[in-house]
């Protein structure tokens, strides 16, 4: 048996043609708005797959996304997995350095982009000699530098509504960039396969497993439908695009924004009866709060069911915020990452006294970075799965050697995250061990800083950072920005809130109050940031 994901797509497919696979409803305002079955998505695949093909796109070629969230973005995935292609996906945040980076490491053989992203791409073009075919979605902004380029609506046009491709294979890559924000970004090998079963829920969202691909179409047929997954950050994040795929591989449908704008995602969850949300941490969650308590109050919320997040959590403070507009809706703090899919769930006792406690799966331990071997309870160690795990980083042995480990005849893969297991096999976890802070020989997880920090009323966002100190080696400072209309706040009144939650080692000695906090756009800390911004004040204090 081998699971491909296109196979797996076109088995769905052929059991619900009918069946609404994706909308998507463009600028807030605009009225602008698509909606495809899966047998019109699987013609519009189809058609791009052929046209890069056509164009001498190779089987095991890599091509870029560099696009924002819409139909192209996953039109252009399925057409890669149908044609034996390798999506790669490109944050569109980069600028040119950063692009001719990733362009080079991923090997690009082709692109897909946005026209607004013209300038940049022709910017890059001449030191990535290995791209040869560009297909450009919309019309480029005045002015823009002219590219020998397809216009995707011609290319989709041009390509056979066929599938007709050569049989494919478990094997098949699919590659995801991670990082960008402690270092340059690093492509994440997966076997198709074993990403289906570590980060798409092997086919059931809830429940077991699927045993065999013909019985992922038989559950897609039996289960009707009812449910509407609303990946809500960018889907160039690993994250939003598994996400739209399991909603894909439960014959579900899927709602995109092309941006994230919090009065419009309510107001499609209610027009759309949207019934799972994603997002990401306290950036996404809080906004949607400030709108149901301003313009969008009372907005209609009675279709959903949850609200998830992964890459960043929902702090306690503003999931009780949110619970108390929206009581029914479960809210789940998901533990993952691009390199070992799912791991587990918050426990409803996470918090800033206990800890972000996970009930993980079967694969996922706590074990000593040294020696590869479970860590003793209470010990502090390092995340890691084994089983369905990538095959490493492209383009990086070095760091696959670091990251990626043989143990017990399995393959496994270890996590940057630092955690403590306890006798029931909850696991606490504890930080990014390459963001943890070494102050005066005690270790501070900035995660947990956070939480308490944010736990504060006058406290909108917060992010912790280690700032050179002659005295402790490195001091905690903490770059906080106020809610609106929030009192004046200073070192001392922060320091007092802290200590009531944290171990006076781990309160910050420095205070820095800026207007606004730099998250990537799906939400994650951007700790250099936050790094830099506390030194230059301390430099310049």
């Amino acid at each position: 048996m081998e699971y491909n994901l296109a196979d797996l797509f076109e088995s769905v497919v052929d059991a619900v043609p009918g069946r609404e696979a994706l909308v998507y409803l463009d600028h807030p305002g605009t009225g602008a708005e698509r909606r495809l079955t899966y047998a019109a998505l699987d013609v519009a695949a189809n058609r791009l797959a052929h046209h890069l093909t056509d164009s001498g796109i190779r089987p095991g070629e890599h091509l870029g996304l560099h696009l924002y969230n819409g139909v192209e973005y996953l039109q252009t995935v399925l057409a890669c997995l149908k044609a034996r292609i390798v999506p790669v996906n490109v944050n569109y945040r980069y600028v040119e350095e950063e692009l001719v980076h990733l362009y080079r490491d991923a090997d690009l053989a082709a692109l897909v982009f946005d026209a607004e992203f013209t300038g940049r791409v022709a910017a890059a073009l001449p030191r990535t000699e290995k791209l040869r075919h560009l297909v450009r979605v919309g019309t480029p902004p005045q002015g823009a530098p002219g590219l020998d380029c397809a216009a995707f609506a011609d290319a989709e046009a041009a390509g056979s509504p066929a599938r007709g491709f050569a049989p494919r294979s478990a094997d098949d890559l699919f590659i995801i960039y991670t990082g960008g924000t402690t270092g340059m970004p690093k492509g994440v090998m997966w076997r198709q396969e074993d990403l289906f079963f570590a980060g798409l829920g092997g086919g059931a969202p809830t429940g077991e497993p699927v045993k065999s691909p013909e019985e992922l179409a038989e559950r897609v047929a039996a289960a009707g439908e009812g449910i509407t997954f609303f990946p809500t950050p960018p889907l160039m994040h690993g994250t939003s695009t598994l996400t739209a795929f399991i909603g894909f591989n439960f014959g579900q449908r899927v709602v995109l924004h092309r941006k994230y704008v919090p009065e419009e995602v309510l107001r499609t969850i209610g027009r759309e009866k949207v019934t799972s949300v994603s997002l990401v941490g306290d950036a996404m969650l809080r906004p949607l709060i400030d709108a149901l308590n301003g313009p969008l109050k009372g907005a209609d919320l009675s279709s959903l069911f949850s609200v998830s997040s992964s890459g960043a959590i929902m702090s306690e403070t503003v999931r009780r915020e949110f619970a108390d507009l929206a009581p029914h809706v479960m809210l789940l703090n998901n533990f993952g990452s691009s390199e070992s899919g799912f791991n587990g769930t918050a426990t409803d006792d996470s918090g800033p006294e206990r800890g972000f406690r996970l009930r993980v799966n079967a694969r996922t331990q706590v074990v000593d970075p040294a020696t590869y071997e479970p860590a003793a309870p209470g010990e502090p160690g390092r995340i890691a799965q084994r089983g369905h795990v990538p095959l490493g980083y492209y383009n990086d042995p070095v760091k696959t050697a670091e990251t990626f480990f043989q143990r017990g005849g399995e393959r496994w893969v270890l996590l940057g995250d630092m955690a403590t297991v306890d006798e029931d096999g909850v696991v606490t976890v504890l930080g990014r061990g390459s963001q943890c802070i070494n102050t005066g020989g005690e270790k501070v997880y900035p995660e947990e800083v956070e939480q308490a920090l944010k736990s504060h009323p006058d406290v909108y966002d917060a992010l912790v950072a280690g700032v050179p100190d002659a005295t402790w080696g490195n001091h905690v400072a903490a770059v906080v920005q106020l809610r609106a209309g929030a009192r004046a706040l200073d070192l001392a009144a922060v320091q007092a809130h802290c200590r009531t939650r944290l171990a006076g080692y781990k309160v910050p000695r420095q205070l820095v109050l800026t207007d606004h906090i730099q998250r990537s756009p799906s939400g994650k800390a951007d700790y250099r940031w936050a790094r830099s911004v506390a030194a230059a004040e301390e430099t310049a204090g």
